[in-house]
């Protein structure tokens, strides 16, 4: 074996095994991270429309699996507010005397989509998902995260189903608010935001969440049942249930979504928190471990988690400096909630609620949307459409929609941005770049270059830009393709009938600076036949040589030394 190897193999043992100078650190970072997510691991719980407990039991397997196998170091895997409203708007269709059981289904085929996809490497299809999108989306998200909490947070039940008409009509009847409620839900929602700008911030939440509950538990002892309370946590965690089977025709589309979801946010984490060689890590590791996780909580009725920028914050944040902080984390929960069970019975729904509008408001990125908004009118677009989708679709098919968005975003853009100049030669120095010639003169050299994609609409355009060449004869036509590996079928085409038409007159197109894959393309399809194998020139390591020896054979062609322009020339100064 090789010393790289061992080294390899040696770094990834002590990466997996509690390191004696940074344990104390990582413990104290898992227990904040406990302490902070146990109430949020409920709250999530309730977005997805289960019972609280199911959060924490995310939190108890999914954390500490992910850690053990996610190639970003510190990236923590839990519940998620986004993933929550997804699981929500799948199991919303399902009786609620089904859905436990129907979750099961959900959270581990979830969790065998994401392992498969890690398996299959697919990390890198996660940078065709455009960041307008991403930000359409994650604000579409916030807003549903608030408005599906009004009911919980006033004590108004509507009887609309939809998040966006049950939240109009809360609004609407806000006279038939409960003010107990309001009170619980306004004391935490206020503390959360005062707290987060103190150097408080990292505990705001589990202090907001006792708050309110300590307000919630005076107001039932005045007045008994003024307040709901969460359903109480079981006596008996990881309690096995069988899982049921006759709705896989809505949560297997679901799955799909809801994994996607999953896989975009763990991508975020692993950009924004590098490890600690500054490079981010493995992402179809990410991928996999993620599987893993939500395999694992899946089966023991857990809900789906996923890469959690807030929860790795608050892992960093503390000083946690290896994956056990993410593994004590998820430890730790299981004590926390067995020794303090009854205390976390006593805490009100409306504190929930009010956590989770605190969520859903500091999920607001103006900065993004402002960003998103500057950049131009296609990613406005994006972000707009996606936005909407987001709040008129299940989140789990909006993100189909905005999977979509990007394609045709990158599609369009490629294809206006496409642009063919043409090079004048300079002796003993760089060509001059012009603008392409609207059409080409008889007994002509031309060389061309396109800047931009040669990939479907783009391609079309190109043949739009390319100098007429119907009325010159003995032209030629020098192609630069440097740097290209392959082409579309439409510009394959384009080529073809651009051959044709300058062979039809007597003319000649080159092609050069063409890679070996590229070649092996214009075999296949019969270019290099059609223009001529001496005019279909490899690449080279010297730039511009392919391109010179084109030149010189073009000139020869025509009988006539070559012609270079002067770089005082008065067509260079003209520009």
């Amino acid at each position: 074996m090789k010393l790289k190897d061992t080294d390899s193999i040696k770094s990834s043992v002590q990466d997996h095994l509690p390191q004696k100078e940074s344990a104390g650190n990582d413990f104290v970072a898992g227990l904040t991270f406990a302490l902070v997510n146990i109430p949020q691991g409920m709250a999530n719980a309730i977005l997805a429309l289960v019972n609280p407990v199911s959060g924490l039991y995310t939190l108890m397997i999914g954390t500490p699996i992910a850690a053990i196998f996610t190639g970003s170091r510190m990236m923590n895997v839990s519940t998620t507010s986004a993933i929550s409203v997804a699981v929500g708007s799948a199991l919303a269709t399902i009786p609620e005397e089904f859905r436990t059981e129907s979750l099961i289904v959900l959270v581990v085929l979830v969790g065998l989509i994401q392992f498969l996809a890690g398996l299959l490497r697919l990390g890198t299809l996660i940078r065709f998902v455009s960041n307008a999108v991403m930000v359409g989306f994650t604000t579409g998200v916030s807003l549903l995260i608030i408005l599906g909490q009004l009911d919980d947070f006033t004590g108004y039940d509507s009887q609309y189903s939809g998040r966006i008409s049950s939240a109009l009509d809360t609004l609407l009847n806000f006279k038939e608010w409960l003010p107990a409620s309001v009170l619980v839900g306004g004391v935490v929602l206020g503390l959360i935001l005062i707290l987060s700008r103190t150097r408080f911030a990292k505990i705001a939440y589990v202090v907001a969440l006792v708050a309110g509950t300590l307000v919630g538990v005076l107001i039932n002892t005045v007045y008994p049942g003024a307040v709901e309370n969460i359903p109480p946590i079981p006596d008996q965690l990881f309690t096995l249930v069988r899982p049921n089977f006759n709705y896989i025709s809505v949560v297997l589309p679901s799955a799909l979504g809801i994994a996607i979801i999953g896989l975009i946010q763990g991508a975020g984490v692993a950009q924004n928190f590098p490890n600690a060689d500054g490079h981010a890590g493995n992402v179809s590791r990410d991928f996999l471990a993620q599987g893993l996780a939500n395999t694992g909580s899946g089966l023991l009725s857990g809900i789906p988690g996923g890469g959690s920028m807030s929860g790795t914050a608050v892992i960093v944040g503390t000083g946690g400096r290896t994956r056990w902080a993410n593994i004590f984390g998820g430890l730790l929960v299981i004590p926390l909630v067995l020794l303090f069970s009854d205390l976390f019975n006593l805490v009100p729904l409306p504190a929930l609620g009010g956590l989770l509008i605190a969520v859903g408001l500091q999920s607001f990125r103006p900065d993004a949307i402002k960003t998103v908004w500057d950049t131009g009118l296609p990613s406005r677009v994006g972000m707009g459409m996606t936005l909407v989708a987001s709040l008129l679709l299940p989140l789990q098919y909006a993100v189909f929609v905005g999977v979509a968005i990007s394609v045709m975003l990158h599609v369009f853009q490629s294809s206006s941005k496409v642009r063919l100049v043409e090079l004048k030669p300079v002796a003993g120095g760089f060509p001059i770049e012009r603008p392409a010639p609207a059409q080409l003169a008889n007994e002509s050299v031309t060389i061309l270059m396109p800047y931009g994609d040669l990939f479907f609409a783009a391609a079309s355009n190109m043949e739009t830009l390319l100098p007429d060449a119907s009325q010159a004869q003995r032209a030629a036509v020098i192609l630069i393709l440097r740097g290209r590996e392959e082409v579309g079928s439409t510009f394959i085409v384009v080529l073809r009938r651009y051959v044709e038409a300058l062979q039809a007159h007597d003319g000649r197109l080159y092609l050069v600076g063409v890679s070996a894959p590229l070649l092996g393309q214009l075999k296949r399809t019969g270019l290099v036949d059609l223009i001529g194998r001496e005019r279909v020139v490899a690449d080279q390591p010297q730039i511009g040589r392919s391109a010179n020896q084109a030149l010189v054979d073009a000139y020869a062609w025509l009988g006539r030394p070559v012609e270079y322009v002067s770089d005082e020339s008065p067509e260079e100064s003209s520009q």
